[in-house]
């Protein structure tokens, strides 16, 4: 036991909302793995008190998330413990209006001595007309992949009677 820095001691109505989370499955997978770490890790009279590694090889999560769960518990208390931070993420390359500028540009016809649009044609035309800086071809095929667009065909789907 002595190796337990972030010792985990549960009140009733704690271990009552950890139970509903799990028991309900509401909740995201991640915040009832927490909401399992802590019922797992509770040394109060009711709590299983298993060590970090128990834990881990039962949920079958690497050991620091059980230690993390553990001192976020210790330190800022039962909502900080089952909580995520914002997750920061790339802010997406086009915006909805371009989005929009580039499938319109893909279904014109092709420039002179061109047969169809190429995915790095699209991009240098988007650069062109100043709607971005800079767009790899990548981005353009993610971009156009979202539609149902098939730079292939002539028909664009719709069917006509």
């Amino acid at each position: 036991m002595g190796g337990k820095r972030y010792r985990v001691r549960l009140r009733k109505r704690e271990r009552g909302q950890l139970q509903a989370v799990v028991h309900k499955g509401v909740q995201k997978a991640r915040v009832i793995n927490r909401a399992r770490i802590l019922l797992m890790a509770d040394e109060s009279r009711r709590g299983e008190n298993k060590s970090d590694g128990e834990i881990s090889k039962t949920l079958g999560i690497c050991l620091r998330m059980v230690a993390a769960t553990r001192e976020k518990y210790w330190r800022f208390g039962l909502r900080q413990a089952l909580e995520e931070k914002p997750r920061s993420g790339h802010p997406p390359k086009l915006s909805g209006s371009v989005e929009a500028i580039l499938t319109t540009i893909a279904c014109t016809d092709a420039p002179q001595g061109r047969s169809r649009w190429t995915l790095r044609m699209l991009a240098d035309k988007l650069v062109e007309i100043k709607e971005v800086e800079s767009i790899s071809h990548e981005t353009v095929r993610r971009t156009l992949k979202k539609t149902t667009l098939s730079r292939g065909r002539r028909s664009s789907g719709a069917r006509v009677r």
